[in-house]
């Protein structure tokens, strides 16, 4: 993970002259529930795809894989040096949890609910979400995630 962070570190020091977030590959990590690596591919202006590997410490542990479609809202917040969307999408979820401490794998619905923050100066973005999920498999139940996290954005 400190290999992770300080490789992160060095991206964002470097100088790029792509600033836009609504376009190319982003790239970070999440803290929270899960926490682990953060992926975001715009489709265009308004929609993108965002996907995340991660650990789940709920349950026993496990590792959690999730992928979403997203639509983004930029007219809701308005700051004049930086944008800031909401976003809403739809997605799935699926965690292997380790089979000795836990009854087994889970398949989810995911609908996140977020918002970023995108830097007008820098090719990065910061974000906030909750995460309502619909687990469907080996038990139908309700759960929440939430996470923080930080993006750069290659292009």
């Amino acid at each position: 993970m400190k290999k992770l962070l300080l490789s992160l570190i060095i991206l964002l020091s470097l100088q790029v002259k792509s600033y836009s977030q609504e376009s190319g590959l982003g790239v970070g990590i999440m803290i929270g529930e899960p926490s682990g690596l953060s992926f975001k591919k715009w489709i265009n202006s308004s929609n993108a795809i965002d996907a995340g590997l991660g650990w789940s410490f709920s349950e026993d542990g496990s590792i959690h894989f999730h992928a979403d479609y997203l639509y983004h809202n930029f007219d809701l917040i308005k700051i004049s040096d930086a944008k800031v969307p909401f976003y809403f999408g739809v997605g799935g979820r699926f965690k292997f949890k380790n089979e000795k401490k836990s009854v087994g794998n889970s398949i989810g619905v995911r609908i996140p609910v977020g918002v970023s923050y995108q830097f007008a100066t820098a090719p990065f973005d910061v974000f906030l979400e909750v995460v309502p999920i619909l687990d469907l498999s080996p038990d139908t139940r309700v759960s929440f995630n939430s996470a923080l996290g930080v993006r750069y954005y290659f292009k």
